[in-house]
């Protein structure tokens, strides 16, 4: 018994032996301390709350938005993908992890024989048999515990996958539906420069049939009501698209959110107020930086994996059953059988094919490394750029604003000043064309202003903690 126990216990100890291979270290992260572009136009450099960055949707207070983000979270294709590669990652895990273990299976066999005349008796002989064979490959070197340690990064990285799915997913419903009531915000802009531009041409056909004016201002009037006019249908077919845009994002066939959507409603209002924080924090928080993070450690492991390959592997096979001729005997005491034993083999001629893949896995790991730096800087780009775009639209909405009441303001004065007959008709012309074009671009920048702040809560890896669990 003694020696069983020793002998157990060296096991225990041979198993415990520190893995081949580089022990994967994060890299160090050099951020700067504060982003280049001064927080300006509602921007504030302090800290975000993180349950309002997770859901920050909830901020712009539209209903609609939130119940259709919801919904994507919930039931989009995408989304379900991830997290069935998260449950198959689960499952290698456990494959893996089972090569620490013994493998046992059990199982029997009847054969009938009969030997030669001429070297033997000749007669038939039946056997018996039954029992159990076990198999242990001790992990020595640790390459079946660097196995493990990948399937775990692996996992780790598909559960990051997932999160950078669901904030890539939550900023494109929200973009699309801002794009809708920018659409219909744009529609609005034209129908009612429209309405304007036909009284003006019913102004101007009264003037001509007076014989007040001539063709060439009916023309005119005619040519810039429906030049209007015309704006309006490639509008309804953005619209269109973009409704359909988010029903796919929703899991949803084309055409389903008609009735969600149809109604021309305003676009939402953006905070007084956005917190960006620091850029580590941002780094921190991107779930894209954290897959990529992941995937270093797991090639880092993939080298002691290799590595172990150069190193002899021991096995403790055994079994242990039941033998007879005769089926009658076989559950009897003199049937017990066992057979165990330690075997072992080494690589003693590969071509060099270990160190090659060793070579192999050693340059996919820089690749790793130098995907994961290369994903740190393009996170730091779109903070920035993010951060720029949404505080000068901000800017250009205020003057676009002003320009658009100065427009309104000269078309009306046009318009009475052209029907008292002080003026050409060709400057009626021109200051309704400005009003259409500067209140057209206004409706732009006010969806343009949000999808900016859109793209910033992204950018700063908000949008995912709350909705998803990966467990299951």
């Amino acid at each position: 018994m003694t020696k069983k126990i020793s002998a157990i216990l060296m096991v225990l100890l041979i198993t415990g032996c520190a893995a081949v291979g580089p022990n994967y270290v994060s890299p160090t992260v050099s951020a700067p301390d504060q982003w280049s572009s001064e927080p300006r136009g509602g921007l504030s450099g302090e800290n975000p709350d993180i349950s309002e960055l997770a859901g920050w949707w909830s901020i712009l207070n539209d209903p609609i938005l939130t119940n259709l983000i919801e919904r994507a979270s919930r039931d989009n294709l995408g989304l379900l993908e991830a997290v069935s590669r998260i449950r198959e990652a689960r499952a290698v895990v456990g494959i893996n992890r089972a090569g620490l273990f013994p493998s046992i299976t059990g199982g029997g066999d009847r054969s009938y024989s009969r030997s030669s005349g001429q070297t033997g008796s000749g007669e038939r002989a039946d056997f018996y048999s039954t029992g159990f064979d076990a198999a242990w490959e001790l992990d020595i070197f640790g390459g079946v515990r660097r196995s493990v340690e990948a399937a775990v990064a692996e996992l780790e990285a598909s559960e990051a996958d997932l999160h950078d799915v669901l904030v890539i997913l939550v900023s494109e419903v929200a973009l699309n539906y801002i794009n809708v009531r920018t659409l219909q915000a744009r529609i609005s802009v034209s129908e009612s420069n429209l309405e304007k531009q036909q009284d003006t041409y019913e102004l101007v056909l009264a003037r001509f049939e007076a014989g007040l004016t001539s063709r060439l201002d009916l023309e005119e009037a005619t040519s810039n009501l429906e030049s209007t006019h015309a704006q309006i249908p490639p509008l309804r077919v953005e619209i269109e698209q973009a409704k359909n845009r988010i029903a796919v994002l929703l899991g949803d066939r084309p055409g389903a959110l008609d009735d969600v959507l149809s109604q021309p409603e305003p676009i939402p209002v953006i905070p007084l107020e956005v917190a960006v924080g620091v850029p580590a924090d941002a780094l921190r928080r991107r779930p894209d930086i954290r897959r990529a993070e992941r995937r270093v450690a797991a090639q880092t492991a993939r080298i002691g994996v290799a590595t172990a390959d150069l190193y002899p592997r021991f096995q403790l096979p055994g079994s242990i059953g039941l033998e007879s001729l005769s089926l009658d005997t076989l559950f009897r005491g003199g049937s017990y059988t066992y057979r165990y034993g330690p075997n072992f083999s080494v690589p003693v001629f590969t071509a060099g094919s270990i160190r090659q893949n060793i070579v192999v896995q050693d340059a996919l790991a820089e690749q790793a490394l130098l995907q994961y730096e290369t994903t740190i800087l393009t996170a730091l780009e779109e903070v920035e750029n993010a951060l720029v775009a949404y505080a000068d639209e901000q800017v250009r909405r205020q003057a676009l604003l002003n320009a658009s009441e100065a427009a309104a303001r000269a078309a009306e004065l046009a318009e009475m000043q052209y029907a008292a007959g002080l003026i050409d008709f060709q400057i009626v012309l021109d200051a309704q064309r400005s009003l259409l074009a500067f209140e057209e671009q206004l409706a732009r920048s006010e969806g343009e202003v949000v999808s900016n702040l859109i793209r910033l809560y992204r950018a700063l890896g908000g949008g995912w903690m709350p909705l998803v669990s990966t467990e299951g």
